[in-house]
């Protein structure tokens, strides 16, 4: 009986909902607590404060493009990355929007580090909320609470942009051409000798 009761409490655990808060300067947060009846409710004017995402919005349904503009979703993962593709194929299958940046360089796990103050990978960010480490039931969770459909609504053709790199690389700058070597200055022909008397030959003598 204890078992199945141990059973019932994990299931709740995982059904638990989330909550979506907007504080009065007009930040969203996402919190499996209830709101307290302090908190102000959110105006219909007001928006969270996410990071910029490149993303294209372009050709998405309205109302999964008004979510889209509102939590931009970014995907940070790196290579030989098992939970980092389970996560790709969450919001792929799902049809979730999203930017992926790539951690590979040191600087990019700096970035990283600055970031999530952590290293490890996958890190999802929903808006301004941060997951860090790859849970199925949690991510669908948080995209619940944010809006996005739990279906597939996607146009045909559309695809996310290329992986990009969490820090830019600086271009290398192009070497210049070997510039030719200036041709060898001729050595000046040495003036015609002169038959006329100088005073230094005064013979006039040719060598």
């Amino acid at each position: 009986m204890a078992g199945l009761a141990l059973l019932l409490t994990a299931a709740g655990a995982v059904a638990q909902p989330i909550y979506r808060q907007v504080d009065k300067n007009g930040k969203v947060t996402f919190s499996d607590r209830a709101p307290s009846a302090s908190t102000e409710p959110a105006s219909a004017g007001q928006q969270g404060s996410a990071p910029s995402s490149t993303a294209s919005t372009a050709g998405l349904p309205y109302e999964l493009r008004q979510v889209a503009q509102r939590y931009p979703v970014t995907l940070y993962s790196g290579d030989d990355c098992g939970p980092c593709g389970a996560a790709r194929t969450l919001l792929t299958t799902r049809g979730i929007p999203f930017e992926e940046r790539s951690v590979k360089s040191n600087a990019d796990i700096e970035a990283l580090q600055r970031l999530s103050n952590q290293n490890a990978l996958p890190v999802l960010t929903i808006g301004s909320q941060q997951l860090k480490g790859f849970s199925d039931a949690e991510w669908s969770q948080y995209l619940d609470a944010a809006g996005y459909p739990r279906s597939n609504s996607l146009p045909a053709g559309y695809r996310n942009g290329p992986i990009r790199p969490l820090v830019a690389q600086q271009a290398t700058p192009v070497p210049r051409a070997a510039e030719a070597p200036a041709p060898a200055t001729q050595p000046a022909a040495p003036p015609p000798a002169s038959s006329d008397p100088t005073p230094g030959n005064p013979a006039g003598i040719k060598f």
